[in-house]
C-alpha cells in the first residue's frame, strides 16, 4: 500500500449527498512552525480552501475573554496541549460554516486518534470525507530557529520572521506600523517543549493515516512555494488548473 493512494478524490468518498457536495478536505499535520499555517494560507489565497486553525480560534479565542479562551490559556503558556473538549468544540463549529465552500485545510487538528475518530464521525454525517492528510517533516534544529526568529503584529496579524521574512523598518509591521511582538510560545524552551509534546502525543496519527492511504509525506524543509506545488498537484480535482 502507497502512503498516498488518490488524488483529487476523497479517500473512501461514497455517493451520497455529503460525498457529492464536498469539496477538497485536507489535514495538516506537523509540529509547531513546521509552516503548516503558511501553506493553508497559501491554498485559501490561491485555491480557495478555508483555512481553519485550532490556534487561530483558541487565540481569538483569548483575546476576546471567552470561557473557552480563559480555559485554553493556562495551557497554551506552557506549550501543553488544550484539551479536546475544547479544541473539538471550536473545530466543528468551523467546519460546520465550510459547508458551502470549494474545501478546507485544518490546520493542525485532529492531534490525539480520538480526536480523528470524532472528525470522521462528523465528516461523514456533514462534509463527505478526508481528500488527504499531508505530514510536515522537519528538523528540531531549523524548526527550533524558524520559531524563535518569528515576530507577528498583534493588530493584524501578520507574521514576520528576522532572518526569513523581515519586515521593511526593523520591528514594525508593513501593514500598519504597529511594534512586531514575539509570541510566548515562540520562546526557545517553550518552543522545544511544544515540539517533543507533538511528537509524543500527535505521532501516533501518523500511522492512523498511513495505514489508511492518506498519508501525504513532505519535505518541510522547501520553499513555501515548492511545497505548494507538490501538495496541489497530489490533490487538486481531475479537471483543475494544475498550479492557480
Amino acid at each position: 500500500m502507497t502512503e498516498f493512494q488518490t488524488r483529487g478524490v476523497s479517500a473512501g468518498a461514497g455517493s451520497g449527498p455529503a460525498a457529492r457536495r464536498a469539496g477538497i478536505g485536507l489535514v495538516f499535520l506537523g509540529p509547531p512552525g513546521a509552516g503548516k499555517g503558511t501553506l493553508a494560507k497559501t491554498l485559501q489565497a490561491r485555491a480557495g480552501l478555508r483555512h481553519i486553525s485550532p490556534g487561530d480560534i483558541l487565540r481569538q479565542a483569548v483575546r476576546d475573554h471567552t470561557e473557552y479562551g480563559r480555559r485554553a490559556l493556562t495551557f497554551m503558556r506552557t506549550g501543553d496541549l488544550v484539551p479536546d473538549e475544547i479544541v473539538d468544540a471550536m473545530m466543528q463549529a468551523a467546519l460546520a460554516q465550510a459547508e458551502d465552500g470549494s474545501g478546507w485545510v485544518l490546520d493542525g487538528y485532529p492531534r490525539t486518534t480520538a480526536q480523528a475518530d470524532l472528525l470522521d464521525g462528523f465528516l461523514a454525517s456533514r462534509l463527505g470525507t478526508l481528500s488527504a492528510v499531508v505530514h510536515f517533516e522537519i528538523g528540531e534544529d531549523i524548526l527550533l530557529r524558524r520559531l524563535t526568529g518569528r515576530r507577528l503584529c498583534p493588530i493584524c496579524g501578520a507574521i514576520y520572521h528576522v532572518d526569513y521574512r523581515p519586515p521593511r523598518s526593523a520591528g514594525r509591521c508593513d501593514l500598519d506600523g504597529a511594534e512586531l511582538v514575539a509570541r510566548r510560545d515562540d520562546a526557545p524552551d517553550t518552543a522545544l517543549h511544544r515540539f517533543r509534546v507533538f511528537h509524543a502525543q500527535t505521532a501516533p496519527l501518523i500511522d492512523h493515516y498511513r495505514c489508511r492511504g492518506l498519508l501525504l509525506t513532505v519535505n518541510a524543509e522547501q520553499s513555501t512555494e515548492d511545497l505548494y506545488d507538490v501538495i496541489w498537484e497530489a490533490v487538486r480535482p481531475p479537471r483543475a488548473t494544475p498550479l492557480p
